[in-house]
């Protein structure tokens, strides 16, 4: 759970900064640095993001869907810290009991 968190984070961060920073000044002031550095980056950590939920959902068995949004949540700038909050939830709420 703390792997995921973490890089969850992490991968929040660097795409806002990618999309906030780094896009602009590359589109606006031809200044394509910030893009160049920090958007390789990104899709490195994007992969181990992408590892990290396959890991967490394998070992706590929630359904393929959930997993797939999670997966897509480190596309779209602060979306991935709404995710993580929403997989914290899940996995300390306990299960409900079937009556």
């Amino acid at each position: 759970m703390q792997r995921y968190r973490a890089i969850a984070y992490i991968v929040g961060v660097v795409l806002i900064l990618l999309v906030v920073i780094g896009m602009p000044l590359k589109y606006i002031w031809d200044e394509p640095v910030v893009v160049e550095t920090i958007g390789p980056a990104h899709g490195f950590l994007y992969m181990v993001y992408l590892v990290a939920v396959f890991d967490l959902f394998r070992r706590t068995r929630f359904g393929l869907r959930r997993m797939l949004l999670v997966m897509l949540a480190g596309t779209i700038p602060f979306v991935s810290f709404y995710a993580e909050r929403a997989v914290t939830r899940w996995v300390r709420e306990p299960a409900p009991v079937n009556a």
